[in-house]
């Protein structure tokens, strides 16, 4: 009976008595980063678009405007959360905020592909700083039976930034050009600014460790190399080639070169000791295996609706809403779930239904019910609810609360990384897919053009209109080539799916084992360091 003076000395009460306004500001700078990247999924197409309207980027260079974005952040979340626990998380949050703010204003106006992947990897840089530092606030301006509840909130942020973004970048889309979804932005970073230097207290870890150059620098070109060779291998429609072999090797053993290394280094990025703690390593694994299947799965439904239906950006966005209503209402409630029936059972049972739903999209085709795919968005994002909230809590309750942006940051690294995979491997396997059945229709066209049409529904239809009236042969071929090439890789992600849904199955906690029982075994861990 003397745990609950326990927590009560650890958050001082002023903090404790505005901790659901703190929670609000630390929402608005989650909302940015998200928003930007789901924005950016309903302007892709806009994007790939010729100039005047669009950039005129080929498949390639759309993934890597998104990858840039995500393995600069993955590659810098380590040392950001670090960095936040030694100087101070506010201190961190605010530059990683005026990083980002100056590279979405670059970003909208970028001339080219290159510039535009270019200004997106500063705006990873700013939000590298950004992501792990709001759950480190949280994990200290929060008792731990309130963890929970709060973090619930801030995955339903995750829905409602979901649910903003492609609806706001519709809008901006159909009024005004396309860098508006990144010049939009800058207000909301001056407004979280001014707002966290009024009401977010710093806090650090009072034994901080020192930085970790060369393992932040294995990781980065580690991820770098093996995401550059699997685009290059999509591009190509070729994985065996001697540069798609050697860039993706080169990768992978940079990265077994970084592990090797933070295992031996006294200061690592990444403590390879926390993943003697099963349940923490599983509940790591599954992050990344869910973002992996529905990143690459989020990439081409924007395809299937925009390109095959016809319907608008903001259509478009509007199309998503079922997603993010279904976080939103679900994401602060999961814990209720885990209560009565166990984090195994919930996440399982969460596991299953997005497998089932993104093996759903291969039902789908030019003409099915548009309520249908209404219905799959929804139950997609219930299951994300019962995925994200409680495994969320298991990574950051599992750590001490000084270390909570290490733990943080591991979480959202695997996530992001997760994503970047998906989006590049899933992305590669649509682009193989699409080239090898759109090829037959295209052997009329010039050799140079016809390689240019086979790279994206967007390509062939574009070439299509160019050629006026002689170019109506190609959409339906382009139709059926892309639905046989969505199918397939809804397939895959619907597989890696089943995969976490095994991981949680086997390595969680059942409904009788006790939170501080997975607590202690984290303390040994810890110790045993």
């Amino acid at each position: 009976m003397t745990t609950p003076a326990l927590p009560a000395s650890r958050v001082p009460a002023e903090v404790h008595r505005r901790r659901w306004a703190i929670l609000a500001v630390l929402m608005l700078s989650l909302l940015i980063v998200v928003l930007d990247n789901s924005i950016l999924n309903v302007a892709v197409k806009t994007i790939s678009t010729p100039a005047p309207t669009g950039l005129g980027a080929t498949q390639s260079e759309l993934e890597w405007a998104i990858n840039a974005y995500t393995l600069v952040f993955a590659g810098l979340l380590f040392s950001a959360g670090l960095l936040g626990d030694r100087l101070g998380r506010k201190k961190v949050l605010l530059g990683g905020l005026a990083v980002f703010g100056i590279g979405s204003a670059l970003a909208a106006t970028a001339g080219s592909p290159g510039e535009l992947i270019g200004f997106r990897a500063l705006m990873g840089l700013g939000a590298a700083f950004v992501m792990p530092a709001t759950l480190a606030v949280l994990m200290n301006v929060f008792e731990r039976d309130e963890q929970p509840k709060a973090i619930g909130i801030w995955a339903g942020g995750v829905g409602l930034a979901i649910a903003i973004g492609p609806i706001t970048g519709g809008v901006l889309l159909d009024h005004f050009w396309w860098g508006s979804v990144f010049l939009v932005n800058v207000p909301i970073v001056i407004l979280a600014v001014v707002l966290m230097l009024w009401l977010v207290p710093d806090s650090r870890d009072p034994k901080p460790g020192r930085v970790d150059p060369i393992g932040v620098g294995l990781s980065v070109v580690g991820l770098v190399l093996l995401v550059y060779g699997i685009i290059r291998g999509g591009e190509l429609a070729d994985f065996t080639d001697p540069t798609v072999l050697a860039t993706v090797g080169a990768g992978l053993a940079v990265l077994v070169l970084f592990v090797l290394f933070e295992k031996r280094s006294d200061h690592p990025s990444i403590d390879i000791g926390y993943f003697r703690n099963k349940v923490f390593s599983a509940a790591i694994a599954v992050i990344a295996l869910v973002f992996f299947a529905l990143m690459g799965v989020t990439f081409f439904s924007v395809f299937y609706t925009q390109s095959v239906r016809g319907y608008s950006p903001l259509e478009t966005g509007l199309l998503l809403l079922p997603l993010a209503v279904a976080q939103l209402l679900f994401a602060p409630r999961a814990r209720l779930v885990v209560d009565r029936i166990g984090i195994r059972a919930t996440t399982t049972g969460a596991m299953l239904l997005i497998a089932a739903m993104l093996g759903a999209f291969a039902t789908l085709d030019a003409d099915t019910p548009i309520w249908v795919l209404e219905v799959v968005f929804f139950l997609m994002g219930t299951g994300m609810a019962h995925i994200m909230t409680p495994i969320s809590v298991v990574i950051m309750q599992a750590l001490p609360r000084e270390k909570a942006g290490s733990a943080s940051a591991l979480s959202n690294t695997f996530r992001q990384v997760g994503g970047a995979l998906g989006i590049a491997v899933l992305g590669s396997v649509l682009s193989t897919a699409y080239r090898s059945s759109i090829e037959d229709s295209l052997t009329a066209l010039p050799a140079g053009l016809r390689h240019t049409a086979g790279e994206s529904i967007e390509a062939t239809l574009a070439v299509a209109a160019r050629l006026g009236p002689r170019g109506d042969a190609l959409i339906t071929p382009a139709n059926d080539a892309f639905l046989h090439a969505m199918h397939l890789t809804a397939l895959c992600g619907a597989g890696v799916a089943l995969v976490g849904a095994l991981v949680v199955a086997l390595c969680l906690p059942g409904r009788g084992t006790p939170a501080r029982q997975q607590d202690k075994e984290t303390e040994l861990v810890a110790a045993g360091e």
